[in-house]
């Protein structure tokens, strides 16, 4: 469908690419990694037409249609709807509509059968393409990523550019081109919206390049992984976990042979050395020389991973009580955020704020740092300092200063050497340093930010989508660095495999309270799946079943509906769904706390104190108690007002 054959680009005198090859099939799934820099959003815009090569050639099949979903779409503003935008995606069809209507308009003042005709003909084809059911699929797309129904008549201009982006990938995959190109899909959206694109990018028809950092993401979509390394593209033939333990062998591979070729040319030349002045060696020596000069050259394996090497300096540990949120309450006009909710963060937690974009997240990390006002008290901790990172403070970096000095102004008490050392876990290295922040693309300066949160010995961090705009290697030292904090912190984030492994709790928000489970995502989202399971379960058993009983009395006179029987009938019904919401909030309740003792059942050092083990145990079946006692309550108020519902 697509081949890259021999390919080299260059930026001034730096090659991007230098005979680079690549074969894209239809239905392929790849996923294009590397660090930042190396060139991957360069290669999309190469295939897309954007960019010319300077060397070898990019062919393609006549039938191969491209679409490209980058960064640059969010600068695009009209007045125009989301769903017309959207709907531009249908150009045939939107042209044909044009005709039909125009064709109708006609017909009011000349009905010929010519006009008849062509009516005919041009609906014949509107509807072999789907036209009276592009709406609707243009509707479905745009609320499986996030919008609601009411948005779709909203201005495209309205909308914040994340859901601007999606409003263009909502185009494109309406468009559906035989090659798909997403560069950071991910960014902009919300987990429950990535889900959904996963499940849509797998019943996708055409070939998909996608460029992104969520590694979770890759390994679900993904099935070929293109590495973009030494100005090459390097094939491996499944997900980025495979690529990973593939790498691996590969480079064990590459470095034992370049040894092995450096040994036998420090044989050859010290041959050469050796004998080069006798006459009677001459021919050997030539021979060697020569095959000196025809070796195929094996690259030495270069190390492009980071890791952070600095240690975290508090000048002071906080209390134990780092924030407590009492009766906290939010609202903008009557969009009501929280409503009287509490929260206690202590030192030590390691907390992923996860949920839908709109629930309110990023307004609980503004609540938490004190800049958002609020119904209800927000106490700070004994000896607390924060640091808070947020993507609009990417603005607040001096864009004259050079990213040394940035550091510098930070306010830590940290040696250049220091701060060089920290740079350079950020892959900042020697004279890169001194690069002003206003030449810097979005992901560095993401990594300049960061840094100066992590140097400014605060010893509690807010932290709202610091994944944005980073490269894996980057997200991967971000990482490193938050396990080595001993500090507290919240995490606002929407990538699965970096809070699952940063988080020891995840807060949600639902029903407009903060809700906490005392786990990791893993256990979260194991549990969330079963809590999901059990609420339909539970729903099917609660669902009234026409019987011969309830046909007969739907068959009854109808009782009239201001009548005070019916009156108190109703009035019962909502007293009994007022006590069902009720229980079924406390068996949640319970079913975290039983998950919690579980997990300290499940750490061995707990059955080397017998006193804690008898203590715990104790609880677990005191709660295994309530819960099956609050499961029979809730299902014997489920039939009453099943029976409650049949008299009405």
């Amino acid at each position: 469908m697509l081949a890259i054959s021999n390919m080299s680009f260059y930026f001034g005198s730096r090659a991007m690419y230098k005979d680079a090859n690549l074969h894209i099939k239809p239905k392929d799934r790849i996923g294009l990694i590397g660090a930042n820099g190396t060139g991957k959003s360069t290669l999309l815009r190469l295939i897309s037409g954007e960019y010319s090569p300077d060397e070898g050639s990019i062919s393609k099949s006549k039938d191969c249609t491209i679409g490209f979903l980058n960064q640059d779409l969010l600068s695009y503003l009209t007045e125009e709807s989301i769903l017309e935008v959207a709907m531009q995606a249908f150009e045939e069809q939107n042209q044909l509509q044009a005709k039909i209507d125009e064709t109708l308009h006609k017909m009011e003042t000349n009905y010929t059968d010519d006009l008849v005709d062509k009516l005919a003909q041009l609906q014949e084809r509107f509807e072999m393409l789907g036209g009276y059911t592009i709406q609707s699929t243009a509707e479905e797309i745009l609320e499986g990523l996030g919008f609601s129904t009411a948005d779709l008549s909203r201005p495209l201009k309205e909308f914040s550019g994340g859901w601007r982006m999606r409003v263009m990938l909502a185009k494109l995959l309406l468009q559906k081109p035989s090659l798909l190109m997403l560069d950071e899909p991910t960014n902009h959206l919300d987990l429950p919206t990535i889900q959904w694109i996963e499940s849509y990018i797998h019943n996708y028809e055409g070939a998909i390049i996608v460029v992104s950092h969520d590694r979770e993401f890759l390994d679900n979509v993904v099935k070929t992984t293109v590495e973009v390394s030494q100005a090459k593209l390097n094939v491996y033939s499944g997900n980025y976990s495979f690529y990973l333990k593939e790498r691996t062998l590969r480079k064990e591979i590459q470095q034992s042979a370049y040894e092995n070729q450096q040994d036998k040319i420090r044989q050859t030349e010290r041959f050469i050395e050796r004998f080069r002045s006798k006459a009677t060696k001459a021919r050997q020596v030539q021979s060697r020389v020569k095959a000196l000069e025809k070796m195929e050259m094996i690259d030495e394996v270069i190390d492009e991973t980071a890791k952070v090497n600095f240690k975290f300096n508090f000048g002071q540990k906080s209390g134990r009580q780092v924030m407590e949120l009492d009766d906290i309450s939010k609202a903008y006009g009557d969009l009501r955020i929280l409503k009287s909710t509490t929260a206690r963060i202590e030192r030590g937690d390691k907390i992923a704020l996860i949920g839908a974009n709109g629930k309110g997240k990023s307004t609980l990390l503004r609540i938490i740092a004190g800049t958002e006002g609020i119904q209800g008290e927000r106490k700070l901790g004994h000896n607390v300092l924060f640091s808070f990172f947020a993507q609009h403070q990417l603005e607040s970096l001096v864009v004259e200063n050079e990213i040394l000095d940035e550091l510098k102004q930070a306010g830590s008490a940290k040696t250049e050497t220091e701060l060089r050392n920290v740079l350079g876990c950020f892959l900042f290295k020697d004279d890169d340093v001194f690069k002003k922040i206003k030449i810097l693309s979005g992901g560095e300066k993401s990594r300049v930010a960061l840094a100066k949160v992590l140097i400014s010995e605060a010893n509690f961090l807010l932290l709202d989508e610091p994944t944005n705009h980073l490269d894996i290697q980057s997200v991967n030292i971000l990482m490193q660095a938050l396990e080595q904090y001993e500090g507290t912190y919240v995490v606002v984030s929407h990538d699965r495999h970096f809070i699952s492994q940063v988080a020891n709790k995840i807060w949600y928000i639902d029903d407009q309270e903060i809700k906490e489970y005392p786990g990791t995502f893993a256990e979260y989202n194991d549990w969330y799946q079963k809590q999901q399971a059990s609420k339909q379960a539970q729903a099917a058993i609660a669902k009234p079943v026409k019987t011969e009983q309830n046909n007969k009395a739907k068959n009854k006179k109808n009782k009239p509906q201001d009548s005070p029987e019916v009156k108190a009938l109703k009035r019962e019904i909502r007293e009994a769904k007022q006590a069902l919401e009720k229980i079924e909030n406390e068996i949640t309740k319970l079913e975290a706390e039983q998950a919690k003792i579980e997990a300290q059942l499940g750490d061995n050092s707990i059955y080397d104190d017998a006193e804690k083990l008898e203590k715990t145990q104790a609880a677990f079946q005191e709660v295994q108690g309530k819960l099956a006692k609050a499961n029979e309550e809730w299902e014997n108020l489920a039939m009453s007002i099943e029976e409650l519902e049949e008299q009405l």
